[in-house]
């Protein structure tokens, strides 16, 4: 598993930051945003380093796959409402142009009762 030893996240993963977590396996990590825009936003992290969306291979479809089918329920053991009345959201910034900040791939997960803080 390859890390960067200069990567916030790569540190979460790693328990050298704490985080609130609530989900790791052996390829996943998943923890509370610490600045949450909606009342259920968490995001889901590969553990090893890939830094954004823009770097992902067709050898990292089964990794990608394995966060959007896990992102559902994680979502509702959150305490999103389930579909289709409840829901929640899923984002992917990628490179500055996409508003990313923290350069190691992470997918937001945000749901819960509207208006959200933002989006």
């Amino acid at each position: 598993m390859s890390s960067d030893p200069n990567c916030i996240f790569c540190k979460i993963i790693e328990g050298k930051i704490p985080s609130r977590k609530m989900y790791e396996d052996d390829d996943l990590f998943g923890f509370h945003d610490i600045a949450p825009w909606a009342p259920v936003h968490f995001m889901l992290v590969p553990k090893r380093h890939i830094p954004s969306m823009a770097q992902l291979t067709p050898e990292d479809s089964a990794l990608m796959g394995k966060i959007m089918t896990l992102a559902p329920k994680l979502a509702v053991e959150a305490g999103c409402n389930p579909y289709p009345k409840g829901g929640f959201r899923v984002v992917v910034n990628t490179g500055a142009e996409g508003g990313q900040e923290v350069h190691h791939l992470h997918v937001h997960v945000m749901g819960g009762p509207r208006p959200w803080l933002r989006g």
